[in-house]
């Protein structure tokens, strides 16, 4: 399973592509908003590619086919590499089927139940984003539906990659990986605690402090021999 980090911040996104751990970055207009409200949107986009490369979702925000189809090719224009991130509404879908027929990559969001990954797969979407931790917020199983479009998937032969967005933890990393999500999008902090254990942190400080144990008796024997 990849791993995208879901973040416009361009420090935490410095920093975990130089761990190189991940293939690309999911944005959206609250994440932008979040770090800047004046943020040159633009500006932004290309340094976050430039940080990583790979994959880069770049939302729209109009709410009918005919203004997300021109939001994309402006898009388009000063990023050609830009995956374009369209919301799980019927005029979303109807865009989604028409850049298909331009083989651009769509990633359809906010999708949160097994149906409407479906239609937007059928609509030619490149990617389908489940949002797991917004249905658990309001009492549902999110890793239910990751396993229900796997598993169509699997019985269909569809091809959208399945995508676990809206991660809140890391044991949401690991049931993605589980349930046979092909991405993971998740946020600075959970992807950093994926990475940490404090039996690794023991044994690194075991492993220093032997070391210097060892280093101590060399010097002490040099320095009695001399």
């Amino acid at each position: 399973m990849e791993l995208y980090l879901d973040s416009a911040n361009l420090e935490e996104i410095r920093h975990v592509a130089s761990l190189g751990i991940i293939s690309g970055v999911t944005t959206n207009p609250s994440l932008l908003a979040k770090e800047d409200p004046k943020v040159d949107v633009r500006k932004r986009i290309l340094e976050i590619h430039q940080l990583v490369g790979g994959h880069l979702s770049v939302e729209v925000i109009s709410l009918d086919a005919d203004g997300m189809l021109r939001e994309a090719d402006e898009i388009l224009t000063w990023f050609p590499e830009a995956t374009i991130k369209i919301p799980m509404i019927p005029e979303g879908l109807k865009a989604v089927a028409k850049l298909a027929d331009q083989d651009v990559e769509t990633n359809v969001t906010l999708i949160f139940s097994a149906t409407q990954a479906l239609a937007a797969n059928n609509a030619g979407a490149t990617y389908v984003s489940v949002f797991v931790g917004r249905l658990d917020d309001i009492g549902y199983d999110g890793m239910e539906v990751i396993r229900d479009v796997r598993d169509i998937w699997d019985t269909q032969g569809l091809s959208s990659l399945i995508l676990a967005a809206s991660i809140r933890h890391p044991m949401h990393i690991l049931e993605s990986a589980k349930a046979g999500a092909d991405i993971a999008t998740c946020p600075y902090k959970p992807l950093l605690q994926s990475l940490q254990h404090p039996l690794t942190d023991k044994g690194v400080a075991a492993f220093v402090a032997d070391h210097k144990k060892m280093q101590d008796e060399i010097a002490k024997l040099k320095a009695s021999t001399n």
